[in-house]
């Protein structure tokens, strides 16, 4: 790689860690005064307009049946069940919790590989989930809110826990989309059935919706999520993937806890406490451990490209 596109290509990645780790933090503001419906129903279909609008000058793209009965199914996990899960635990769980609970997607999808496609996963993958289950459980029972009753913040733990299978089951499931349509086109219709998955739920809070009470904080967090954290991190990521591997983009994913725990200090006085800061480390450990061997390659590779 040249070094003006390696220089790009991380600049791309960092962006999209940046934008996605904030995104966390905004969620927690935008919820502040409009719905949880409303707003994810508001942020993609904002951002599937601005995919038609860009598919549109190059012409709409021919899927088949198949392949759109397909998509809708895996637009349910993804933006679909993911966004609910997620919005409804941020609701209840501090920002840079759920980001490090998050941060368990690619040992989740390992799991879910092993156990649906047969996939044998290496020792390394296996001690990774295990250390990862070991720092969730650190990090949950170390808040100082936690009970077993499902009212308290145990409910948003098992929320953002349901946001990671979610988001793993279509990981696992969507691998064969990419072979015949570009990571654009897939999801700018991922994200307009994603849209209207989240329509009847708009539907339903629109007569109590209090037009009035929404707050400026609320609408530019609303903004946010839509231009950066849908829009913006997509395209960052996705040019990032034509340079590099996808092994090597998603180590740059599990920097996005350190991101939202940062943000959530700067801008809105959350906190971790010693005992899930413990935890969180433990998560961040057994995420990057499988990646050790690629990373090593990766840098090897770096240091030998010309300047």
């Amino acid at each position: 790689m040249e070094q003006g596109h390696h220089t790009r290509t991380y600049l791309a990645l960092a962006g999209a860690v940046v934008f996605w780790g904030l995104s966390f933090v905004a969620t927690r503001v935008a919820l502040e005064t409009l719905p949880v419906f409303t707003l994810i129903f508001a942020r993609f279909s904002i951002a599937a307009l601005f995919f038609m609008v860009i598919t549109a000058r190059s012409g709409f793209p021919k899927f088949t049946r198949k392949e759109h009965l397909m998509l809708f199914m895996v637009a349910m996990f993804e933006p679909g069940l993911y966004f609910v899960f997620e919005t409804l635990g941020l609701q209840r769980i501090s920002a840079p919790k759920a980001a490090l609970i998050i941060a368990t997607i690619p040992l989740a999808v390992t799991l879910i590989s092993a156990l649906f496609l047969g996939e044998r996963p290496r020792i390394r993958n296996l001690t990774g989930v295990i250390i990862s289950l070991a720092g969730i459980g650190i990090l949950v029972v170390g808040d100082p809110h936690f009970s077993w009753d499902l009212n308290g913040s145990l409910s948003g733990d098992l929320l953002i826990i349901g946001a990671v299978f979610s988001a793993s089951l279509y990981i696992t499931f969507a691998r064969n989309l990419g072979k015949t349509h570009s990571a654009l086109e897939i999801t700018g219709l991922q994200i307009t059935y994603g849209a209207l998955f989240f329509a009847p739920g708009f539907l339903w809070e629109l007569p109590d919706i209090s037009w009035a009470a929404i707050s400026l904080p609320s609408l530019a967090a609303l903004a946010y999520l839509t231009v950066f954290a849908t829009i913006g991190a997509f395209i960052c990521y996705n040019y990032a993937l034509t340079q590099v591997s996808a092994s090597h983009a998603a180590m740059f994913i599990n920097c996005i806890p350190v991101v939202t725990a940062l943000g959530a200090w700067l801008l809105i006085g959350e906190t971790l406490t010693t005992l899930q800061i413990c935890g969180g480390v433990i998560v961040l450990l057994a995420v990057f451990m499988p990646q050790l061997p690629g990373l090593r390659v990766m840098l090897k590779k770096a240091g030998e490209s010309p300047a």
